[in-house]
């Protein structure tokens, strides 16, 4: 059997339970007074149903004390019985449509939170995570907020309520064994429900973990379908996910088991319970003691305790599940974003636009550089190309450049202004970028069109488009604009996404562009034309190149050779060919690359 291991102490749990519980408060607080008022309605209901036991002995002792001859139908009293049921059913219903909209405000609150925070955090997380795992620990994260609420509202609290009241009477109006027998009952089932839902709750979280882990590789097969098939790996995608099913698969059945186990003893505890108070309510009977009203409405409130706490075990254990599944939410917003804004942090003031990277060293972990001492400028309405082998660092300075990480040494700059004390959202407004991977979102053409502006006017959409050389084959689709791409944009080719990207990039117009290797997926002709669009795009802008083939920057006023992290050559197309060095070697194997090509 394996040994499942408490992600977390006992009192630390607790701690951290309470903690999240306060931390939900918040988000009820909108609606404080629709919360007050279902819980007044709740109070009344369970009022109603303590009333209608106390009615029903009136109605039983009334109807055996009276002689037969005598008898005549207690009308009020049964009308009052009625009207009580009737009361109990109005305020249990009216406690629910008044308290819906608390429950689905704080969800509403919470998912929104929760995906700001999503956005707020590094790139850095977002390329280490795992999409379907996270999905689904929101998923179960924001449900938990619902189902906690609904569990306290609709279960915990009425049945707190309930007890309270026929406690009350049975203290008053009976031997103090009724009461004793009765609490003594519910202290031992709590007791036990608590011992056998801690020991069970390793297990549940042991699923938790299995279970998104299988997901997170179902989902990962799934979005890269087309690798899959490419290497004909169906079968090790189907063994991944089947082995993480297999240890979800035993520690469901553990904690089935363990289940069966808590509910036969929490029947026995209830069984014995109810069983000696029947004894004594008979006895007195017997005795004299005790009416047969008082029997029925001993039984009456029995049953009224007892199956709903029958019921206690499941609500319980549900909470402690939806507590666990809040405390990943709960993590997840506690975890710092990388980069933030400085408390003095000021909107970037632009001036021309110049760039500036001085002494720039960066790496994405600390055992492995990747900028070493990086210095250049571009000049505002400077063209300014970085080109060099793949794993130069050329796609690095993007991200530098829009704040995605800071750098470890020296500084970046736009128009003088460090990027460390601008906020994050005037500095990437100002600048727009073609990336050489494009991914778009699973909805129309238009919707990703728009993505760079969305206030942009149809026409001017439209317009974009035409400048990218998209118009047309977009045009000539059924639904047109309104076509959707797919997930990722699957449903367009490499060439037809990247055309997307340079219409949305034109469509922002910012002062700023980044080009990162922006034609790579396009055929010659198709890039020549495009190319002209990025020069007149291009035109009074600063401009950054991040480019592989060197054909596309032979016009750029400066390029920028990169190797192994390092600046090793720069200067002009015409003058880096006359120093015969790196670019120089570069442009010839490119060049005898094309000639087979071009024959």
């Amino acid at each position: 059997m394996p040994q499942f291991i408490p992600a977390y102490t006992r009192p630390h749990r607790d701690r951290r339970d309470l903690y999240n519980l306060r931390r939900m408060l918040p988000f009820l607080w909108a609606y404080r007074g629709r919360a007050l008022f279902a819980l007044g309605c709740l109070v009344l209901a369970k009022v109603a149903n303590v009333g209608i036991p106390l009615v029903l002995k009136e109605i039983v002792d009334l109807m055996e004390q009276t002689p037969r001859p005598e008898l005549t139908l207690p009308l009020a009293l049964l009308l009052g019985y009625g009207a009580l049921r009737l009361a109990g059913s109005l305020f249990n219903e009216l406690r629910d449509a008044v308290f819906a909209r608390v429950r689905y405000h704080a969800m509403r609150g919470l998912s929104a939170k929760v995906l700001r925070h999503l956005h707020q955090l590094s790139l850095r997380y977002h390329l280490e995570r795992q999409t379907g795992a996270l999905s689904r620990d929101l998923e179960r994260g924001t449900r938990s907020v619902s189902s906690i609420l609904n569990y306290m509202v609709f279960s915990i609290l009425p049945m707190l309520v309930e007890f309270a009241l026929v406690a009350a009477i049975l203290f008053t109006q009976y031997a103090p064994a009724f009461a004793i027998v009765t609490f003594a009952t519910v202290g031992l089932y709590i007791a036990f429900t608590l011992a056998v839902t801690e020991w069970r709750m390793d297990y549940r979280l042991q699923m938790n973990r299995q279970e998104s882990q299988a997901n997170s590789q179902a989902v990962d097969s799934l979005i890269n379908y087309e690798t899959v098939k490419y290497f004909g790996n169906e079968g090790l995608e189907l063994r991944r996910y089947d082995d993480s099913l297999a240890g979800w698969e035993e520690s469901a059945v553990m904690s089935q088991g363990s289940m069966s186990l808590l509910n036969f003893g929490q029947g026995a505890i209830v069984a014995l319970g109810v069983t000696l108070v029947m004894i004594y309510a008979a006895d007195g009977v017997v005795q004299g003691e005790m009416s047969i009203g008082d029997l029925v409405l001993v039984n009456a409130f029995l049953l009224q305790l007892f199956i709903p706490l029958n019921f206690l075990g499941v609500v319980y254990r549900q909470i402690k599940y939806s507590l666990a599944d809040m405390d990943l939410i709960f993590k997840l917003l506690d975890k710092e974003p990388e980069i933030q804004d400085r408390p003095d942090a000021k909107p970037l003031q632009l001036d021309g636009g110049a760039i500036r990277f001085e002494q720039v060293s960066f790496g994405y972990n600390d055992d492995r550089g990747i900028l070493k001492d990086v210095s250049f400028s571009v000049k505002p309405g400077e063209k300014v190309a970085v080109v060099g082998h793949s794993g130069a660092g050329k796609s690095t300075l993007a991200r530098l450049l829009f704040r995605f990480y800071d750098v470890n040494q020296g500084r970046i700059e736009i128009d003088g202004q460090d990027l460390r004390d601008l906020t994050q959202e005037s500095l990437r407004r100002a600048i727009g970028i073609v990336p050489q991977d494009t991914v778009l979102f699973n909805d129309t053409i238009d919707y990703n069109l728009a993505y760079g502006n969305p206030e942009a006017s149809r026409e001017q959409l439209e317009e974009a488009a035409r400048m990218a050389h998209i118009h047309g084959f977009i045009q000539s689709l059924p639904q047109g604009y309104d076509t959707r791409v797919g997930e990722r944009g699957l449903k367009l080719s490499g060439g037809e996404k990247q055309r997307v990207a340079i219409a949305r990039a034109i469509l922002k117009r910012p002062r700023i562009l980044v080009f990162d290797e922006a034609t790579s997926s396009l055929d010659t002709k198709t890039e020549q034309a495009i190319q002209e669009t990025l020069k007149e795009v291009a035109q009074h802008h600063t401009t950054l190149v991040i480019a592989h083939r060197l054909s596309t920057v032979v016009d750029a006023h400066r390029i920028l050779v990169m190797e192994d992290g390092r600046i090793v050559e720069q200067g002009s197309h015409a003058e880096l060919l006359r120093e015969n060095g790196r670019y120089a070697e570069m442009w010839r194997l490119q060049q005898e690359d094309k000639a087979p090509a071009a024959g």
